[in-house]
């Protein structure tokens, strides 16, 4: 999507990304196996991988590789594939009657590209507007985790963290704003270092120009401390 023409300093775009849906697409039997198997079966994989590219893995520094990998991606950096491990966002009454938008800016987003398994790194920014409830601030930056440690597309992982807080919060009044380095376009094809990526997801009221051009100006605020 496009951001209104005076916002073009925050411009969506997506690279030519494909996706199909704002689920992660997962299969039927995603979880029909343990931790414990899908890490030996990946091990094994990873293990064949490594000796296809000719690695004698008999060397000190590369025999504890597999096993790593393994236990990287099961209990790390796809760790959001679990719905045991998806946050519980607790709520509470908003009992001061605060009625602005809430902004939690420079969420750090240390996710995956799906497309060539490399790094996503980058910052998210979420607002919302309460209608009688609020949720703590640090489960913001979980829920932004939980979905980011999985395969993604950019785009996706946006509409994801607003469509969680939307439902946790009951409200449509939510925006996320991600600004992103991806690691497939920065170390590999056309290696541009420079560039990154920014995608944008408005619900309620931050369809409203104003109200957008609120929160983006809030998250160009120069905050240090």
């Amino acid at each position: 999507m496009k951001i209104d023409n005076d916002f073009n300093d925050i411009d969506a775009f997506g690279d030519n990304h494909i996706g199909a849906s704002s689920d992660t697409p997962m299969r039927d039997d995603a979880f029909d196996l343990s931790k414990e198997e899908k890490i030996d079966i990946i091990k094994d994989d990873v293990r064949h991988i490594l000796e296809t590219l000719g690695l004698d893995l008999t060397d000190d520094s590369l025999k504890g590789t597999p096993n790593r990998v393994a236990k990287m991606f099961v209990n790390e950096i796809f760790g959001g594939l679990d719905p045991n491990k998806k946050p519980s966002a607790s709520t509470f009454e908003n009992k001061y009657q605060y009625g602005e938008m809430l902004v939690e800016k420079n969420i750090t987003v240390y996710s995956t590209c799906e497309h060539h398994l490399l790094p996503i790194v980058g910052r998210a920014h979420v607002a919302y507007i309460s209608k009688g409830s609020v949720v703590g601030l640090s489960k913001m930056n979980r829920i932004v985790d939980y979905y980011a440690k999985r395969p993604q597309v950019q785009e996706r992982l946006t509409i994801q963290i607003v469509k969680e807080l939307q439902e946790v919060l009951g409200t449509e009044d939510v925006a996320c704003v991600i600004d992103a380095k991806h690691l497939c376009v920065n170390s590999r094809g056309i290696r541009d270092i420079e560039s990154s990526t920014v995608t944008s997801e408005f619900g309620g009221k931050f369809k409203e120009k104003e109200t957008r051009r609120e929160f983006l100006d809030y998250i160009q605020l120069d905050t240090q401390f």
